[in-house]
């Protein structure tokens, strides 16, 4: 029923559900009434009523002593439960949406982490979650007891209108098919793709000296956004939608943002596409119940019907060249990467699935754009905080590449500070907080044609407390953990861990806590489910910051051109840790961002310097 809005299907499955219990009072009296056995009108009525609620009571019940009966057969134990004062936990789902809403991203795992611990389960409407910050627990769900969870028909349920059968949100044997595709294609070769960093970052470079000889703040994060959607359209399907050519907005009260109208068709796929993001972001927020926001239309569907688009065209037209290499080229099947070939034209080689090809060109499109971006733009929010890093990185830059020459692969190699610049932005502020995973074994064949049919199985969890009995968690249980969070802790990272500093990417603190447990740091996932792009993503980065660097010497927060009501709130001040001192609103959909834009001002390099 996908061509029906999500929330009538979830109506009529559980307006059967609630109909069943009071349809069985009413059989049972049909029953008795023709045994002459009558029983007041009253009576049937509170029994009718109350029917639904009791059944679901001792369901409930059973479930909850059963969870406890398995993890004591187990040798286990249930972690700590985050428990709210009103029914259903109704308190503790506001507090879970006006944290994603208007907190701080650490906020609702601080919350619990405070209360339970580093992993605790907590119920909305009686519905079983687990949430961790716990790099042992995250090691189990991403590595060891990999095939043991799994993105989940819950997950699909959230992100299919934008995801599809794509990568991101493809399990089982579909999602060893995807990764089997694009793998061959991410090589180091293939992802030097200099060349095409150079020219969009030269366009990008050109907008900033616009604005700087002006004398006019500009949205750094808006920019960059434009340079990694360029970059990635064009790295994707050797078609560009030059959104760099578009005019940058202006500061607040300065100069409004275009009209639906007046945007062109760059500036629309890229609102489109964000905003897809955001509502499929937002589902998850509200559990189960999510579809009673989308009863009478998918939220997605206009946006997404923008994004396609632009995709669709590319599609068909890269199609066509296959179907025509068909008829002229005998070595058709000769599946090598190309030099000159784009990511479309290697997964044709592999499939002329249509449904295929656009998930998984999606998919990456979203890795490739908005994860640099947002690594980019809380890098530049530091440097502005940090001149001293500025400085040391530009006498770095200087130093391997000179003050014009373009980097190449082996200068960016040796620049071991720009590296650990980077990881140090993202370890505060990793481009995907948060993540959530299913624990279910479906067979394969089962997984790939339906949402439904699943072996299931239950497990254990490494206690974050040594002394501590094994955490039990049963099957079809989501389990949702916070890189943002374990980035953060001084159990893994120290007493300095909320402080920005690139050198314990260098220094003796690499030995002491990053060597021994590499799972404290993971901006780019782990285990069988790593980041394909990842050196894609340090090498597109490491350029820009080199060019960035190289043309301008000085850059600089400019709060007063941020729109007002997107600032921090002013009782963050007195927060501890880095919420205390942020500047800028970090937010998340999907991915890391910068509430209202990232307003900087900077100054050109001196070309006789």
């Amino acid at each position: 029923m996908k061509f029906l809005p999500p929330g009538i299907p979830f109506l009529i499955t559980h307006l059967i559900l609630v109909s069943a219990p009071p349809f069985a009072v009413y059989s049972i009296r049909r029953a008795l009434h023709a045994r002459d056995i009558i029983l007041p009108t009253w009576f049937w009525i509170i029994a009718a009523v109350l029917s639904g609620p009791l059944l679901y009571a001792i369901h409930v019940s059973n479930k909850y002593r059963g969870y406890r009966r398995r993890a004591a057969a187990l040798g286990a134990a249930l972690p700590p439960d985050l428990v709210g004062k009103e029914f259903g936990n109704m308190d503790v789902l506001r507090g879970i949406i006006e944290a994603f809403t208007h907190g701080y991203p650490s906020d609702m795992f601080d919350l619990g982490g405070e209360m339970c611990g580093p992993l605790f389960m907590y119920k909305i409407f009686w519905d079983v979650s687990y949430a961790t910050t716990d790099p042992n627990v995250v090691k189990t769900i991403l590595a060891t007891d990999f095939a043991n969870y799994e993105k989940g028909e819950m997950f699909h349920s959230y992100t299919d209108s934008l995801f599809g059968t794509g990568v991101f949100n493809a399990d089982g044997e579909l999602w060893k098919f995807h990764r089997s595709m694009s793998r061959p294609f991410f090589s180091r070769e293939r992802i030097s793709h200099f060349e095409l960093f150079d020219r969009h970052a030269e366009t990008a470079l050109n907008k900033i000296k616009e604005r700087v000889r002006s004398n006019v703040a500009f949205d750094f994060q808006d920019l960059v956004s434009r340079f990694t959607l360029d970059s990635a359209t064009e790295f994707l399907f050797g078609s560009c939608v030059h959104s760099l050519n578009s005019s940058l907005p202006y500061p607040h009260g300065m100069s409004p943002y275009p009209s639906e109208a007046e945007k062109s068709p760059s500036e629309r796929f890229a609102y489109a596409f964000g905003m897809a993001q955001r509502i499929v972001s937002e589902r998850p927020r509200l559990g189960w119940v999510w579809p009673l926001r989308e009863i009478f239309k998918n939220s997605t569907d206009e946006h997404m019907a923008v994004v396609d688009a632009f995709i669709e065209p590319i599609l068909q037209e890269a199609l066509r060249k296959k179907q025509e290499r068909a008829q002229n080229d005998k070595n058709l099947d000769e599946k090598d990467t190309q030099d000159d070939e784009t990511l479309l034209d290697h997964l044709v080689k592999q499939t002329s699935d249509r449904a295929i090809l656009h998930d998984e060109t999606l998919n990456i499109l979203l890795a490739g754009r908005d994860t640099t971006a947002a690594a980019l733009t809380f890098g530049v929010d530091l440097l502005c905080q940090h001149p001293a890093v500025l400085k040391r990185l530009r006498e770095e830059i200087f130093e391997h590449v000179g003050p014009t020459r373009r980097p190449t692969y082996e200068d960016i190699r040796n620049m071991k500070y720009l590296r650990a610049f980077l990881n140090e932005t993202l370890r505060l502020y990793p481009p995907v907080p948060f993540n959530i995973r299913y624990v279910m074994v479906g067979s394969p064949e089962a997984h790939v044609s339906s949402c439904t049919r699943f072996s299931i199985k239950e497990g254990t969890l490494p206690n974050p407390d040594p002394q501590g009995l094994p955490v039990y968690i049963p099957p079809r249980t989501a389990i949702a953990y916070s890189v943002f969070n374990m980035h953060r802790d001084p159990t893994f990272w120290g007493p300095t861990a909320e402080e920005f500093d690139p050198d314990r990417f260098l220094d003796e603190r690499v030995g002491k806590y990053l060597v021994p447990n590499p799972f404290i740091f993971l901006p780019f996932n782990a285990g069988p489910r790593i980041c394909l792009g990842q050196q894609f993503a340090y090498n597109e980065m490491s350029f820009f910051i080199i060019r960035l660097l190289q043309n301008f010497s000085s850059v600089s927060l400019d709060l007063t051109a941020q729109p007002p009501d997107s600032l921090p709130p002013a009782e963050w001040k007195e927060a501890p840790g880095r919420k205390g001192k942020e500047q800028i609103f970090p937010k998340s959909h999907l991915t890391l961002y910068a509430n209202g834009g990232l307003w900087v001002k900077m100054e050109e390099s001196d070309p006789a310097a």
